[in-house]
């Protein structure tokens, strides 16, 4: 099990986001996107239908309709309704039930750093728990730094 967490410094989750979930879904995958903020989940749907204007990526809100053809569903709940084996906390809250995924991305802010090297350090006496961290340089560029 991977963990990747990304530090927003520049670039907000909504631009961070939709190449994540890109690449997810051409490798045929399926993401789970989580915040427990109404706000931040229609903000991520707009994002998702208008982050780049050649491009095009399925993707719905929890109960607006058969959640389990979604291959990007974004939910309240750490509920893979759509059989997603990645998941995308977007909100700065980790939840181990993050931990039952292949993969889970982690994002945060300025406002999230104590929280989030909180499950840095917890995560790390988790036997089987890959542990990443990428920050953004001063061009917004995605870097490991862990």
């Amino acid at each position: 099990m991977q963990v990747d967490f990304y530090h927003l410094t520049t670039t907000p989750v909504e631009r961070a986001l939709p190449s994540i979930a890109v690449k997810v879904v051409e490798s045929g995958g399926r993401l789970l996107v989580v915040s427990g903020d109404e706000g931040q989940r229609r903000q991520i749907d707009a994002s998702l239908w208008t982050w780049q204007a050649d491009s095009f990526l399925p993707h719905a809100q929890a109960g607006a309709g058969d959640d389990s053809l979604q291959p990007v569903l974004i939910g309240e709940a750490v509920d893979p309704a759509n059989g997603a084996r990645f998941v995308a906390l977007i909100d700065g809250v980790w939840r181990d039930e993050a931990l039952a995924f292949d993969r889970a991305f982690h994002f945060f802010d300025g406002e999230r750093i104590a929280e989030s090297r909180a499950a840095w350090k917890a995560l790390a006496d988790r036997q089987g728990v890959e542990r990443r961290y990428f920050k953004q340089d001063e061009n917004g560029r995605w870097g490991q730094a862990a």
